[in-house]
């Protein structure tokens, strides 16, 4: 798990469980992205709720979860200066919330 601390103390990361963010302050969490079939069972990550692409068609879902992953620390995370992607994204919800990644950051 990457944890990115920008100048104001506020940390990033993209929701996994290895530890309790909690610990680090009060977490916003908001969705990131779709990772969602097409009518041919072909797998699709849309990343525009951060205003990013939509990536695939992936065979696997899993194929599609890892570039949805990978896109995220590229762009998102881990981005090189003045390239930072920021969103209202949606708040976390749906039948498939844990499924993907979301975006934490975190306010102290």
């Amino acid at each position: 798990m990457h944890l990115v601390i920008d100048a104001r103390g506020t940390v990033r990361a993209i929701y996994c469980e290895e530890i309790d963010l909690a610990t680090l302050g009060r977490p916003a969490i908001v969705r990131a992205s779709h990772v969602e079939p097409d009518r041919d069972g072909r797998w699709h990550a849309d990343l525009r709720p951060m205003l990013g692409p939509l990536l695939g068609a992936f065979t696997r879902r899993c194929e599609a979860l890892d570039a949805e992953r990978a896109w995220l620390e590229a762009h998102w995370l881990m981005p090189m200066a003045g390239t930072v992607r920021s969103s209202p994204a949606a708040p976390l919800s749906g039948p498939h919330a844990g499924d993907v990644p979301d975006v934490c950051p975190l306010n102290r």
